[in-house]
């Protein structure tokens, strides 16, 4: 029986209690399904991979598009749902709290708010504005059911501004705004994470893998994490697929489908549920 929106969030939350979970990044709803059937926990969505499927640039997406793409998700699975919310789209706190309460009726389980800015000449929020803009969306949860986790992000990695102190005062301060989780993308040693987790305890902490890695989920689990997705990894996996097959194919060759997953496989995967 397919669980209610409010059975989702409770389980979302309940996975943050303890443990460390994968939280892969599907892009669309048959991404989604295939990582159901995998026994995976929970899903979120991918701002990048989700751009790339609609032949769009990271971050260049409309609001409402995101928000049909949200619900799609939602609706197509039995998994909580996290959504890359970007940097919330809007500016103020007032257009962020609008935003927000768009995303919480999609049936989010989860919501994460960048810091970024979109501003090369100034990639992120001065630390005071990104606060109140945290506290805007902790205040639309809360005004609407205050069942949905709320993530904030510093991109300080992402954005040209690698300074790991800053960072952590930044995440530092999410927290003390509202967020139920933190989230710093980019960083990548031991010591890095350990900092981060050590810096806002008892709050769980997401950690970005976004490329080969020599970590474990036992390793990052051992640190601290509670929780690692993947970000625009899968779809990047997928892409290189294709990329490699039609590349192949404007040389005359055909090599490129020998990894292709068989198509019975693929329909089995996909048929109408009962």
């Amino acid at each position: 029986m397919p669980r209610t929106v409010a059975e989702k969030r409770s389980a979302f939350r309940a996975l943050h209690d303890s443990g460390c979970f994968v939280l892969p990044n599907p892009w669309d709803i048959g991404s989604a399904r295939y990582l159901e059937t995998l026994g995976f926990k929970a899903i979120a969505t991918t701002s990048s991979g989700f751009a790339w499927s609609k032949g769009h640039a990271d971050n260049t997406v409309e609001r409402d598009a995101v928000l049909a793409h949200l619900k799609e998700l939602v609706d197509a699975t039995d998994l909580p749902v996290n959504a890359d919310f970007e940097s919330g789209f809007g500016k103020t706190p007032q257009e962020i709290a609008a935003s927000v309460k768009l995303a919480l009726a999609t049936g989010v389980a989860g919501l994460s708010i960048e810091d970024s800015t979109g501003d090369e000449s100034a990639p992120l929020f001065a630390i005071d504005v990104a606060a109140e803009r945290m506290k805007a969306a902790r205040r639309a949860i809360d005004e609407n059911g205050g069942d949905t986790l709320l993530i904030g992000r510093a991109e300080n990695f992402f954005a040209g501004k690698p300074d790991l102190d800053d960072a952590i005062a930044r995440l530092k301060a999410y927290a003390e705004a509202g967020a139920d989780c933190l989230y710093a993308p980019g960083i990548k040693t031991r010591e890095q994470i350990a900092a981060v987790v050590a810096a806002v305890a008892p709050k769980p902490v997401n950690l970005l893998i976004g490329s080969a890695s020599d970590f474990t989920l036992a390793d990052v689990a051992a640190l601290g994490v509670r929780r690692v997705s993947v970000g625009g990894a899968l779809a990047r996996a997928a892409w290189g697929g294709v990329m490699r097959a039609a590349e192949g194919l404007v040389e005359g060759r055909f090599d490129g489908f020998a990894d292709a997953a068989p198509g019975d496989k693929l329909n089995g995967i996909f048929k109408p549920r009962a």
